[in-house]
């Protein structure tokens, strides 16, 4: 049955199934956008290497996959789209996977970037390349059409620098909106920003209480903008 059949399309214009639900609301999302309709269309999947590959990383996937594929069959294929699986791989790592050997080489690694804590398995350059590689490996035996992006390349190539000095300018908006969302103990000391130490390494989740948004865009680079933290 091609795609321009009539029976396939009054099966997808009645199609009630959750990734074609989604889908629609994408489609009628992006319709609201002027001159959007050549722009490629970005579906998103996040995994935290801070230990194997499982179900649930699966599933992540799976869901998202699925409603990509209503959206390419109710466009017909229209609208150029693509997948990424993008891994946090910068995170800090929060407690110790139980199934992994030489725990106490990680218990000191805590709070650490998840590409700085070193490889229990004394294989790879850090705990993060060998779950990365599982994870590809991992979806690829499915067949999953996707791309991979570590956060830890797109940060430090200066990738997402335009965007950061974005979140600074309208810190205030960006707080409105997260803030009602959490609880009072994390409300206390959330920042959209989780710098790391320079002289601990870790990963610091502390509040911001100064910015220099102006600063920053005169900097080289986000990594110079001047800014003050509480330490931890």
């Amino acid at each position: 049955m091609s795609a321009s059949s009539p029976d396939l399309s009054s099966a997808l214009a009645n199609a009630r199934a959750w990734p074609f639900e989604e889908a629609r609301r994408l489609i009628a999302r992006l319709d609201k956008i002027k001159d959007g309709a050549d722009k490629t269309v970005i579906f998103e999947t996040g995994y935290g290497p801070s230990g194997l590959p499982h179900i649930g990383t699966f599933g992540e996937v799976a869901r998202t996959s699925m409603v990509r594929h209503a959206f390419e069959m109710l466009t017909e294929g229209k609208r150029p789209t693509r997948l990424i699986c993008f891994s946090d791989d910068m995170d800090g790592l929060r407690k110790v996977p139980t199934n992994v050997p030489n725990q106490e080489l990680l218990h000191a690694a805590l709070e650490r970037p998840l590409t700085r804590v070193p490889d229990p398995f004394g294989k790879f350059e850090s705990f993060a390349h060998p779950n990365n590689a599982m994870l590809r490996a991992f979806l690829d035996q499915f067949g999953f059409s996707y791309e991979f992006m570590s956060a830890t390349d797109a940060y430090t190539s200066g990738r997402f620098d335009e965007t950061l000095l974005r979140m600074l300018e309208v810190y205030d908006k960006v707080m409105d909106i997260i803030l009602p969302t959490l609880g009072p103990e994390r409300r206390a000391t959330y920042s959209p920003f989780l710098p790391v130490s320079p002289t601990s390494g870790k990963v610091l989740q502390v509040p911001m209480i100064e910015r220099d948004p102006r600063g920053a865009r005169s900097s080289t680079s986000i990594r110079t903008a001047a800014r003050r933290l509480k330490p931890p």
